[in-house]
């Protein structure tokens, strides 16, 4: 007779009486519901017994099939939500590194975001407006903890390359479509991630983003000059019309406006003797590092204070920043039109794609120094909330920033909540602060501009690329070229071209060295750079890539060459160890040669082929057309299979042994000495 207390055995029609309850809410009243369940379901048939099943059973295994349900909720949670993550765990000791990043980050923020969004052709407050929202998105959305999101100088570029050939810089349509393009960025990054494609920005290689980044940056500067000079300009197509005009135009100098920005550049450029002097007075490295980086808000203080006093807008016409309206603009999507959507297509992938690497690559390397991980997939779903948050509030494009990540970890960044308090911040500012910027100039923030992107002129990736490996010093060369001859869209879209291009050339012709025996070993390396045997009869190739489509005539072409030039050939062995896919193409060009030499003589062989590699040949007939060829587990039982060759170990050259003198230390004497002396005390004479 079975207890009432016993454990009841798995059945499926159990099973199926308790899938209904991951229905019933494990919570207040209905709680009460488990009980009717389970008496309910009190017996169960197994193999022609009734089985009791109990009440405190039956509550063990709802228990353990909602703890299953929650586990899989709470995982599908931290996946898409990590804020998740570091907020259930968050610690009472972390708060005050969040609070000095944030504030720190905000004091920098604050004069880059409205030059930024100047930078853009946009107001001022715009760079304001895109400086709150889409902080606090991507602090819920985003996996990297100490990514700084907001406006940059490179996409802010970008936008003005955009929209400038449609629209009036600064105009109520030109904002519009600021509105749109970061809405249409949203969407494409949203959906990206969604889709898992954050690998494809694994086929932009650096040197292309390294040149891109900075030919863009020696544009930005040099647009800024007309600011910084007190020129109003026509807008100009590229870099080199942009010189001519400013040249032609030097005589119309604002004095005052050129005063200001060189007063300026000197207060930027002092940082670094003012972190020099915080670290002898004893300051830690953090505050070192980031209490200069306040040098460009206290620059906007002494030049807002400078041209209120002195109203040098009226008395020396310098252009200032004037009224800001407070508060934040109605959250309200942009407008829908059909073909401006569609001709803003293309500008919103590339502003999308540039933003992602851009982000990937300081968010990976500041992650790394926290042994914290960074997944691209939720990095675009992240950077796509934050663009979303840009749009709904009347801001443009953002993505992550290098100099303000940088400055938000070294400041002490634990989490995104120093990203939560930089945008309450600057919302402080909008909503009671607005009139104290009315006075700002435009020079002041040109300088800002200016001084922030020289730290992205970097010449040292082209000439590394060149020693290294020519083609991606190439790559670096010709984006560099083309974005400073043709603008930043046709720029990128060559290196990235080029980049693929490169990539798919480089797969196409694959290293497919002849090996040989490195002298009685096993060890079998290539005969072109070592001493090694090679036999008459057997020819040994490595495959060093994956076969497939595009470098399968190449494979062809290759054993065509090799063993026309070896006539007494009889078995050629194809090394796979470097080897993890052969595609469909590749695998019907191999079929063919394998038939093809069948009939000329020649077998053909494999050796070290992987095990999943392996799987797949044997659900296909390949091993049925390489018959009577045959797999080996390794060259050198290949080389034994086919030749007969017979290895004799090396005998160790013999070495006379020297032998050693034993030598007894004093003490060791005196004891023997001692020993003697008393053994012929007590021995008795014959």
């Amino acid at each position: 007779m079975v207890k009432s207390n016993s454990i009841m055995p798995k059945s499926k029609s159990i099973r199926k009486h308790l899938r209904p309850l991951s229905k019933v809410v494990w919570r207040g009243r209905q709680q009460s519901s488990l009980h009717n369940i389970t008496r309910r379901f009190s017996h169960s048939k197994l193999g022609g017994k009734l089985l009791p099943v109990t009440k405190e059973l039956g509550e063990r295994r709802v228990k353990a099939r909602f703890r299953k349900i929650w586990r899989k909720r709470g995982k599908l949670v931290s996946t898409y939500l990590p804020i998740w993550n570091w907020g259930k765990n968050y610690k009472r000791e972390d708060l005050s590194g969040d609070m000095m990043a944030g504030m720190v980050v905000a004091i920098m923020l604050m004069p880059q975001s409205m030059a930024y969004a100047m930078l853009a052709g946009l107001p001022p407050q715009i760079g304001l407006y895109t400086a709150v929202l889409p902080l606090i998105f991507y602090a819920f959305f985003g996996s990297s903890r100490s990514l700084g999101v907001g406006p940059v100088a490179i996409i802010s570029l970008m936008v003005a390359h955009a929209l400038a050939p449609i629209a009036t810089p600064g105009s109520v349509e030109y904002i519009g479509l600021a509105l749109v393009l970061a809405m249409m960025s949203s969407l494409v990054l949203i959906s990206a991630g969604l889709l898992r494609l954050g690998f494809l920005t694994n086929f932009i290689g650096h040197p292309v983003i390294a040149g891109f980044t900075t030919a863009a940056a020696i544009i930005i500067a040099c647009s800024q000059l007309k600011h910084m000079l007190g020129l109003s300009l026509p807008p100009t197509k590229n870099l080199w019309e942009l010189l001519t005009v400013i040249y032609a135009n030097l005589h119309n100098v604002n004095p005052t406006t050129l005063l200001l920005s060189l007063l300026g550049v000197v207060i930027m450029i002092s940082r670094a003797q003012f972190r020099h002097r915080l670290r002898e007075m004893g300051f830690s490295e953090g505050i070192s590092m980031a209490l200069p980086k306040g040098m460009a808000l206290l620059l906007v203080v002494i030049s807002a204070t400078y041209a209120w006093a002195f109203s040098i807008d009226q008395t020396a016409g310098v252009a200032i920043v004037g009224a800001i309206p407070p508060g934040f603009p109605a959250i309200a999507p942009p407008s829908f039109d059909y073909d401006v959507w569609k001709q803003l297509l293309p500008a919103a992938v590339l502003i999308s794609v540039v933003g992602l690497v851009e982000s990937l690559s300081v968010a990976k390397a500041l992650a790394t120094r926290k042994r914290q991980k960074v997944d691209p997939n939720q990095e675009l779903i992240g950077l796509g909330a934050a663009n979303f948050g840009a749009a709904m509030t009347g801001g443009y494009p953002v993505t992550g920033s290098f100099s303000r990540s940088v400055v938000n970890f070294t400041s002490g960044n634990n989490t995104q909540l120093s990203a939560i308090i930089t945008a309450f911040l600057i919302a402080v500012v909008l909503i009671f602060f607005t009139p104290l910027l009315y006075h700002i100039p435009k020079a002041t923030l040109a300088v800002i501009i200016i001084v922030a992107v020289t730290t992205l002129i970097d010449f040292s990736p082209l000439v590394s690329a060149w020693k290294y490996y020519k083609p991606d010093g190439l790559a670096f060369f010709v984006t560099f070229i083309a974005v400073l001859a043709s603008g930043v869209e046709v720029g990128i879209l060559l290196g990235i071209s080029l980049s693929i291009g490169m990539y798919l050339f480089r797969s196409s012709q694959p290293r497919m060295p002849v090996l040989g025996r490195v002298g009685k070993s096993e060890n079998f390396r290539s005969a072109k750079r070592h001493k090694t045997r090679t036999y008459d009869n057997l020819l040994l190739i490595r495959v060093d890539d994956n076969l497939f489509f595009a470098n399968a005539a190449y494979l062809e072409d290759r054993m065509l060459a090799e063993i026309a030039d070896r006539p007494d050939v009889k078995h050629v062995v194809l090394v796979m160890d470097a080897v993890s896919l052969i595609d469909a193409s590749a695998l019907e060009t191999l079929e063919n040669l394998i038939d093809s030499y069948r009939d000329a003589g020649v077998l053909i062989h494999l050796a070290s082929v992987k095990g999943p590699l392996m799987d797949m040949l044997e659900r296909s007939h390949f091993l049925m057309h390489l018959s009577p060829g045959e797999v080996f587990m390794s060259p050198h039982e290949a080389v034994i299979e086919l030749t007969g060759e017979v290895l004799q170990p090396e005998k160790a050259p013999k070495t006379a042994a020297k032998k050693k003198r034993k030598t007894k230390d004093p003490a060791s004497n005196e004891k023997s000495a001692t020993a003697a002396r008393r053994t012929e005390k007590t021995t008795p004479t014959s």
